[in-house]
């Protein structure tokens, strides 16, 4: 059983899951829309796929086309995904979810009500501490486990400047100062991805920025937001918190590794540095930096690559960590290129399989709104200087 596919948003991320949702043997034909057709038109050459759209309402309104995967501005996926649901279409959605509770409240509904596909792509599912720390939990290995911590770290200066750049035109400035609370996924998502429970409070601070070059600037920004480094701590079901930091102005090698995790158990701990990672007991530690070290699979000067900034190269180039069993894998995958610590070719697979088979995917409605309704409600605390604040939740995916 196969179906097809249509790319919403051409952009520096699209291209390299054009090629691998192309690739995929469930997915039959691959096809592009942008607000730029220039974009769409040269992402559909470089990569031979069946055509492109004037725009996203003409894709949805053809029947060549049976899912769509979003891959715009941040802050339009929640629209997008629900014009997406509503036309009939599976989704596939970069992260965030949404940046609203509403907007949330309102892709799950659609979801329930349409019985249609959703996943977000929230690649800390896959990445390798997170991966490895769920295969602990399973094992009762942590014993019971109390706390843990998710950075997501990533100086602009490393890549995001022309990153916002290339997305937001001459208005970028006002862009690039999205709230880093609102993008949350990647730190919330690697925590709760192994963990296996949700967020039930928040008390969070955020440091306002003061470098002085219109990003980061309220009377600029178009969210309002002068705050680049922000840290919030939870409260989790069932006892035991966690903390995430989402910091945009820091001295650290975000080019290395951006996400990193730790996890304290009363019978274990795990902690993920830079480039060393550990396992720790009662008895002693052991070094595990190389099972969870994913090896490159495309050089980082590869022509493909050009367009993007040489600091942001090495998430579209890592292959898989000794952690990851690749066993379900496409073969069509074992020599092409992945990203973001290996996880680029399972969140594919993850889509591809939840719509042929008509089954929930890992990142579903229920987790992606655990993953990013977190954030959300993190920020407003921070707006209010570190109030607690409950965090509504959607409750787990239903039980086939």
């Amino acid at each position: 059983m196969t179906f097809s596919l249509g790319i919403v948003g051409a952009g520096q991320f699209s291209g390299q899951f054009a090629r691998l949702f192309l690739a995929h043997p469930g997915v039959r034909d691959v096809y592009v829309t942008d607000l730029l057709p220039e974009r769409a038109e040269r992402l559909a050459a470089a990569e031979g796929l069946a055509g492109t759209f004037p725009g996203y309402e003409a894709m949805l309104e053809s029947p060549a086309v049976d899912a769509v995967a979003v891959f715009t501005q941040r802050w339009t996926h929640g629209p997008l995904v629900l014009q997406g649901l509503a036309a009939g279409k599976h989704v596939y959605s970069a992260v965030p979810m949404a940046i609203s509770t509403q907007e949330i409240a309102e892709i799950i509904d659609a979801v329930k009500a349409t019985g249609l596909a959703y996943m977000m792509g929230e690649t800390s599912q896959y990445n390798p501490a997170t991966v490895h720390a769920r295969n602990k939990i399973a094992e009762g290995a942590f014993g019971r486990l109390f706390y843990a911590e998710g950075d997501y770290v990533h100086d602009m200066d490393l890549g995001f400047y022309e990153a916002y750049q290339y997305s937001g035109g001459e208005g970028w400035k006002a862009t690039a100062s999205y709230p880093p609370l609102l993008y949350p996924t990647h730190s919330v998502g690697g925590v709760l991805g192994a963990w296996g429970t949700h967020a039930v409070s928040v008390s969070a601070l955020g440091v306002v920025d003061e470098r002085g070059d219109g990003v980061f600037d309220r009377s600029v920004s178009r969210f309002d937001n002068d705050v680049s480094n922000a840290t919030a701590l939870f409260e989790v079901a069932g006892g035991g918190s966690f903390r995430t930091n989402e910091f945009r102005r820091v001295g650290y090698p975000s080019h290395i590794r951006e996400s990193r995790f730790r996890f304290f158990g009363t019978e274990a701990s795990m902690e993920q540095l830079a480039t060393v990672a550990l396992w720790q007991d009662k008895t002693g530690v052991e070094d595990i930096s190389e099972l969870l070290e994913p090896k490159p699979t495309m050089a980082p000067d590869d022509p493909s690559l050009q367009h993007i900034a040489p600091e942001l190269r090495a998430a579209f180039t890592s292959g898989s960590a000794p952690v990851h069993d690749r066993a379900r894998l496409p073969r069509a995958f074992d020599h092409m290129h992945n990203g973001h610590e290996g996880s680029h070719h399972f969140l594919v697979d993850d889509f591809v399989t939840a719509v042929n088979s008509r089954t929930l995917p890992s990142v579903n409605a229920w987790a992606a709104a655990r993953y990013t309704l977190p954030g959300i409600v993190a920020h407003e605390s921070a707006r209010q200087g570190g109030v607690r604040l409950e965090i509504p939740d959607f409750g787990d995916a239903p039980q086939p």
